[in-house]
């Protein structure tokens, strides 16, 4: 079972499994485990779906035996990971924690959904239930966009992270710079003319990131090749990639599963790809909440244990329980 919207559209769609069509897929961080959903994508009736029931009575139990790591655990081992960033001179370097909520009884899954839905129209939503994983998340970072017909591939550079009403600092000014950087030297690559935006504002709920759009024309048989260059970005790794990723597997106390990987919904005209962060994996009691942050040699500890904390409100703030 997988319910979705696409950013912008309130239009509420599944996938119809009768047919091996490519439709939407599920890639882990690293890009090991895959969960497919193959078949036609189909609108879903909303008088239909009003009528569904989903709560986490239908998940499987959560066997994990995962602890979540205090605050004083996070910021010790912060500071660590900031002391690798400046001993090696590193631009960035991306930091996880699972958050896990257990304090329910029931949730309403479904009507968890709509308000998600309702919080974050630009954002890719969905939620799914295979029988082993069920995750839930909306997020409006775009890893790739292709269209068929014109071969047009737009992609765009997202970091630095703020509530809405506060002010850019260096920090995320320089965050988001090397994230560009990347980007850009990744489509050389594929194409000599590059779009390239001057960067913006990315309002997402109640936090804010610097975005920089691209757009260039790239050959059909280049989209896979293009897409696995692109990730990890620098937005959910750092830079260099393969030291980064070294040390995240070194100093984070979980595994990111599908947390920062990719989801790829293929249509008639477009194959859309997003990087599949604001997530949570669902367990019949307790909901696994990831969030992470871009870690610089001028970051605080304490600050980005509240910025985690604030957007793990992405999932939270949009739980129906009882």
């Amino acid at each position: 079972m997988i319910y979705f919207k696409l950013p912008f559209n309130e239009g509420l769609h599944t996938v119809e499994e009768t047919t091996d069509k490519n439709a939407v897929n599920f890639y882990s961080y690293n890009s090991l485990n895959q969960i497919n959903f193959n078949g036609n994508i189909i609108k879903v009736d909303a008088v239909k779906f009003n009528d569904i029931t989903i709560t986490n009575e239908s998940l499987v139990k959560d066997t994990t035996g995962f602890i979540a790591e205090t605050k004083e655990e996070y910021c010790n081992t912060l500071q660590q990971v900031i002391e690798v960033i400046k001993e090696y001179d590193l631009p960035k370097l991306v930091y996880a924690r699972r958050k896990i909520f257990t304090d329910f009884n029931t949730i309403d899954y479904k009507a968890s959904f709509d308000k998600l839905c309702q919080s974050y129209p630009n954002a890719f939503r969905y939620l799914f239930n295979d029988g082993e994983n069920a995750w839930m998340g909306a997020f409006s970072e775009v890893l790739g966009k292709f269209n068929k017909i014109t071969h047009e591939f737009e992609t765009m550079a997202l970091a630095g992270t703020l509530p809405t009403s506060e002010g850019w600092t260096e920090k995320e000014i320089e965050e988001q710079k090397p994230v560009t950087t990347y980007i850009q030297n990744i489509l050389k690559n594929y194409s000599d003319n590059i779009q390239q935006s001057e960067t913006y504002d990315h309002i997402s709920g109640n936090i804010k990131h610097l975005r920089t759009d691209f757009k260039t024309i790239i050959k059909p048989n280049d989209l896979d090749s293009l897409i696995k260059d692109l990730h990890p970005t620098p937005a959910v790794c750092g830079i260099p990639k393969d030291f980064c990723n070294e040390n995240i597997r070194k100093y984070e106390k979980f595994p990111r599963e599908f947390y920062a990987g990719y989801i790829k919904v293929e249509t008639e005209e477009s194959v859309l790809y997003f990087v599949n962060l604001r997530c949570a994996r669902l367990y019949k009691g307790s909901v696994h909440i990831f969030v992470g942050g871009g870690i610089t040699a001028q970051s605080n500890p304490e600050k980005e244990w509240t910025e985690t904390e604030l957007k793990s409100e992405a999932i939270l703030k949009n739980l129906v329980v009882s």
